[in-house]
């Protein structure tokens, strides 16, 4: 795998923390190395995980070709996160039924979160993926080559401020002077901005601190932190497994959209083969809506999660996936210019040049 910007590592990793890169040369393939397996579970909660699946580098077999052009033309690598529903259509396996007609094998690699995994679409070790609103942007600004596809229909419920239940924190004008622990440059990091903003409080009168899921959740129980910005499926299971108060929640501040992404080179060449993924998905999607005790219990030994806490997040979760739309790469663009008013982007973006809008 050719690493195609030194300006990602160089941009990114100052601003992810947990960043895995599948790069060379080998010797920093070595250094990463050392430290890749704990960074990896480290980013998802001990006790919401099945350290067997936790990180799967190929969780569907391939067969091994002389030729790259063959591979190419045989093999669809798809990257998938804790909980979406690519997730949902991995588990009943639809797409490589619809696939195998045509000789074509779908390799799916999981990631625990969305940096690592617009990483792996800069190295061109996968071809399409998902992820929240904010990490394309800064795979964007780091000059990866993705496209955005197509997105879930928005999902502000399924993220918030938690707080302890016995917190003297009542409203998010009482976070002045508090210390709130989330991802930076994530969905929720948005959140906070958007909701200080609300309660006229100044970005820079809180304390951020900065730490992946399992560390913000650990420092949340601990007490070291007043407060903690999370998504889904973790923030539903730290609801119910440390009786914490929702401070806020997205409803009426962020969209908190889904992204169906890809290579653009992928995009470019196999067109007809996203198009077929979009519609597996889609039906994955309207299934997992009207079956939420059968999803919660056929993605539960596959993401290590427990059934009460997926029937939460999926009673609650909208359905419906959308192309592409104006008023979207609108709000993306707001989202893009707000972390680069608060020097989070290293550099202005323009979401619409990255945007698949017609096709």
């Amino acid at each position: 795998m050719v690493f195609r910007s030194t300006l990602f590592f160089k941009n990114i990793s100052s601003y992810f923390p947990t960043f895995c890169f599948y790069l060379r040369p080998s010797s920093l393939l070595l250094i990463i190395g050392l430290g890749l397996s704990t960074t990896l579970t480290a980013c998802i909660p001990s006790d919401s995980v099945n350290s067997t699946n936790a990180i799967s580098p190929v969780t569907s077999s391939v067969g091994t070709s002389n030729s790259g052009d063959e591979v190419e033309n045989r093999v669809i690598r798809i990257g998938y996160q804790k909980f979406g529903t690519l997730s949902i259509l991995k588990a009943r396996e639809n797409l490589e039924q619809r696939f195998k007609s045509q000789g074509i094998t779908v390799q799916w690699v999981l990631f625990p979160a969305g940096p690592q995994l617009l990483e792996a679409i800069n190295a061109g070790s996968i071809d399409f993926g998902h992820t929240g609103e904010a990490p394309p942007l800064f795979a964007q600004a780091a000059g990866v080559p993705l496209k955005y596809i197509a997105n879930q229909t928005p999902n502000p419920k399924a993220e918030g401020i938690l707080v302890h239940q016995d917190s003297t924190i009542k409203t998010v004008k009482d976070l002045k002077g508090k210390k709130i622990a989330l991802n930076k440059g994530s969905n929720v990091h948005y959140l906070l901005v958007k909701a200080l903003e609300a309660a006229n409080i100044k970005y820079e009168e809180v304390e951020t601190v900065f730490l992946p899921p399992a560390d913000a959740r650990a420092a949340f129980e601990q007490g070291s932190v007043d407060a903690w910005a999370i998504w889904d499926p973790f923030y539903t299971a730290a609801k119910q497994a440390t009786n914490a108060r929702i401070l806020e929640d997205g409803e009426g501040l962020v969209a908190n959209r889904e992204f169906y992404l890809a290579d653009q080179s992928f995009a470019d060449r196999h067109w007809e083969r996203i198009q077929i993924i979009l519609e597996e998905t889609e039906k994955a999607d309207i299934w997992a809506n009207t079956h939420v005790t059968e999803a919660a219990q056929l993605l539960s030994p596959e993401l290590g999660i427990d059934v009460a806490v997926l029937e939460e997040v999926l009673q609650r979760r909208p359905s419906g996936i959308e192309t592409i739309k104006p008023e979207v790469i609108k709000e993306q663009q707001q989202i893009a210019d707000t972390f680069y008013q608060l020097k989070l982007l290293p550099k202005p973006v323009q979401v619409q040049e990255v945007a698949q809008t017609n096709n």
